[in-house]
């Protein structure tokens, strides 16, 4: 049964490469987020049904398990995001004599058409995506280690760092949907490599 732990981690850990490489299609995100979420039911569902593991599997399913988590959330954030940008267009604009600040063009020379850079946030937080990839990683190799504690010195480092830009329109929806996925899919993943460790 550790094989499978094994095997799902690897699918897991391997599912965001695509977008790694480049291919970010809307298509190509659900497939990787949906391969990673599958491959750690699975690798949960046998850690649960087999004894701790040791030697070199114990070792595989440490590094496994921190990849897997740092990576596995390439595809799964922006598919968060995907989902609330579909939710924000089903609403009724609640004023629609007010100029929409995300349909505002970053080109246009004339002042009166646009609103100040700083007020507007239409793209992901810049760095979001590595820092993103090393906040999973501490957060699991702080979960694994036994150090829970280390979830909130890695929180508290990003909110200090990002709250300048987090003050912006939207992007403090976006900070904190970006981190509660991120985080949580990191503990979901360093949760299923601690139950196949102890």
């Amino acid at each position: 049964m550790i094989g499978l732990v094994i095997a799902a981690l690897v699918v897991s850990t391997l599912a965001p490469v695509p977008q790694l490489l480049g291919l970010r299609s809307p298509v190509a995100r659900r497939i990787a987020a949906g391969l990673g979420v599958i491959g750690v039911i699975v690798a949960a569902i046998a850690a649960a049904q087999t004894d701790p593991a040791t030697g070199f599997a114990r070792g595989m399913v440490l590094v496994l398990g921190v990849t897997a988590a740092a990576t596995g959330a390439v595809s799964l954030v922006p598919l968060l995001f995907d989902i609330v940008r579909a939710e924000d267009d089903r609403q009724p604009d609640p004023d629609p004599d007010r100029p929409d600040l995300d349909d505002t063009d970053p080109d246009s020379t004339d002042p009166d058409d646009s609103v100040p850079a700083s007020t507007t946030v239409t793209t992901p937080l810049r760095g979001g995506r590595l820092i993103g990839v090393l906040e999973r990683t501490a957060v699991a190799a702080a979960v694994l280690a036994g150090w829970p504690e280390g979830i909130a010195v890695v929180l508290a480092v990003k909110g200090l760092a990002r709250y300048p830009e987090i003050r912006a329109a939207h992007a403090g929806e976006q900070f904190i949907i970006g981190t509660f996925g991120s985080v949580l899919w990191a503990l979901a993943v360093a949760g299923t490599a601690h139950l196949a460790l102890y």
